[in-house]
């Protein structure tokens, strides 16, 4: 199983969208290249945290890989690939970029590093220490 993080602005999808959806929903409109590759590498059951981004700024919940890449339904053209995610449980403590940032051992995540890119990998050990710091 691999891990990976889902951005999006609250006010465009939130999670409580994702949640209210209840049901497998495509992760469409991405428009990055190295966003669009990850995506082809997910497999159904990978695991994913929610990010609420902009204002926010923090993990809010986990989903999961519901389908495998595909054509994006928005898209004008099938160089633009989705995968579709559902909701799997909220973050009992949403975990924010500042205690992200603040943690030594996730100095190297993704998040960190790549913060624009909308879609990303996490390593399992990023994915045991963002959970136990959410509560889980």
């Amino acid at each position: 199983m691999a891990y990976w993080l889902f951005k999006s602005e609250p006010s465009t999808w939130g999670w409580d969208d994702q949640v209210k959806k209840g049901a497998p929903e495509e992760w469409d409109g991405v428009r990055n290249y190295a966003a669009r590759n990850f995506m082809r590498q997910m497999q159904i059951g990978d695991l994913g945290f929610f990010y609420h981004s902009v204002d926010e700024k923090r993990i809010v919940g986990i989903v999961r890989v519901a389908a495998t890449a595909h054509v994006d339904s928005t898209a004008d053209n099938p160089t633009w690939e989705c995968v579709d995610i559902e909701a799997v449980k909220p973050m009992p403590k949403p975990v924010s970029l500042a205690e992200i940032k603040e943690n030594p051992a996730l100095e190297d995540m993704a998040l960190v590093k790549l913060s624009r890119l909308s879609v990303q990998p996490v390593t399992g050990k990023e994915w045991e220490i963002v959970c136990a710091m959410g509560g889980l």
